[in-house]
């Protein structure tokens, strides 16, 4: 039954890393025309418990991606510069809609896992009441 319960915590904690991914591609994609805005990541890390042997991932420090930013010239835009330049963002909506669909993908594979646990768990619960 632990084994399960580990299972499930792995699955939950990888739902709450794809959320938060999901969460920010959709962010990326909403200020794609905001001047001057940078693409958001959030890199993953494994967390390793020792005391109960247990894996789970977490989602670290939301970071900016560095890049270069797209340049228009627009010489009447109020944000322009001294040469006429306006900074757009640097988020590509193609890589942005791959992200979110990648990132729906593994919460779904996660969300499965769950419930096969679960599933599980009730059906032990069930043999051991009879």
């Amino acid at each position: 039954m632990d084994e399960m319960m580990r299972t499930m915590a792995a699955s939950a904690s990888g739902m709450r890393a794809q959320a938060a991914r999901l969460r920010l591609s959709a962010e990326n994609m909403a200020n794609a025309d905001t001047p001057g805005y940078h693409r958001k990541v959030v890199p993953f890390q494994e967390i390793f418990d020792r005391t109960n042997e247990t894996r789970a991932v977490a989602t670290g420090p939301v970071q900016l991606d560095q890049s270069e930013v797209e340049r228009v010239y627009q010489p009447n835009h109020p944000l322009a510069d001294a040469n006429g330049y306006v900074e757009g963002s640097n988020v590509n909506l193609m890589v942005e809609m791959a992200d979110a669909r990648e990132a729906n993908r593994s919460y779904e594979a996660n969300l499965k896992m769950f419930e096969q646990a679960r599933d599980m768990a009730s059906s032990l619960l069930d043999l051991l009441r009879r």
